[in-house]
């Protein structure tokens, strides 16, 4: 079904390249009626292909350290001026951290290295609600999703710092969703997506071990970026005006299982080996 997003107009942050989530949000968002501004950091837009997808989508490009609130407020005014107003929803598909991109454990961690994490990876979104809120950029009834990840509730191993930020982006969603639901009736989710094979994700030690772990344990197996994409039309779309505030997983059934049958083969071939 095409169409659920014909006539409305929204910002997709952190398409870097094809393997970005965000890239396929774009696509699909774009396939489904909506009109859209591109943006990521000017290193990352150098770096990727941004501008192809620009292309593509018939989208504008806007640079923006998320980090900076005077690049967020110049992004957000001119965002509404490129759209003639308010538009109706925001992606924020943001995560960093180098303590992971230089491999420092998380009992050695680097503390300014962590608020470099928490800055980018969550702050980032309080920081994006609060310009658009200023602005009363968004349209009633308005979606505004961020995508996080189970390290949120669960420690998985070499996920590090990451997972403190995830904790703080789904907090910030509820505590904003309140706000913004109450004053200006936009909603706030994030979705926690299965592990994805992207550009940031896989930087992380053990990835591909994590992958085939959590296609193991999900009775419906890994979520692709593509489906997350699906996923993301849906909350932006008028049929989900009344989810808000909501930490929605996306993960094949993963967060829900103890172990699965394929895991729990797995383990005794591993022992079997090792006799």
């Amino acid at each position: 079904m095409d169409g659920l997003l014909k006539g409305k107009k929204g910002i997709i942050f952190g398409a870097l390249n094809e393997k970005s989530i965000a890239w396929h949000v774009a696509l699909k968002a774009f396939k489904h009626g909506a009109e859209l501004v591109l943006t990521n950091s000017p290193v990352a837009i150098r770096m990727g292909s941004i501008n192809t997808l620009a292309e593509i989508t018939g989208s504008k490009v806007i640079p923006a350290d998320a980090t900076s609130m005077v690049d967020i407020d110049k992004l957000i005014s001119e965002s509404m001026e490129i759209f003639g107003g308010r538009f109706d929803f925001i992606l924020h598909s943001i995560g960093m951290s180098p303590n992971v991109r230089k491999g420092i454990p998380y009992e050695n961690t680097s503390y300014e290295n962590m608020l470099k994490t928490f800055d980018i990876s969550a702050l980032s979104f309080h920081r994006i609600l609060q310009t658009a809120y200023k602005y009363d950029a968004i349209n009633e009834w308005g979606s505004v999703v961020a995508l996080s990840y189970v390290a949120a509730q669960r420690t998985l191993s070499g996920y590090n710092d990451m997972g403190d930020a995830k904790a703080l982006l789904e907090s910030i969603a509820r505590t904003f969703g309140y706000i913004y639901g109450r004053d200006r009736k936009v909603r706030i989710n994030t979705i926690s997506q299965s592990p994805t094979a992207t550009t940031a994700g896989s930087g992380i030690h053990g990835f591909e071990s994590l992958i085939d772990f959590s296609e193991r344990m999900s009775p419906l197996g890994n979520a692709t970026a593509e489906e997350c994409a699906d996923f993301c039309v849906v909350l932006f779309s008028d049929l989900t005006r009344k989810v808000t505030m909501q930490n929605l997983y996306h993960d094949g059934g993963f967060s829900s299982m103890g172990m699965s049958l394929k895991a729990i083969e797995q383990y005794k071939k591993s022992f079997e080996e090792c006799d």
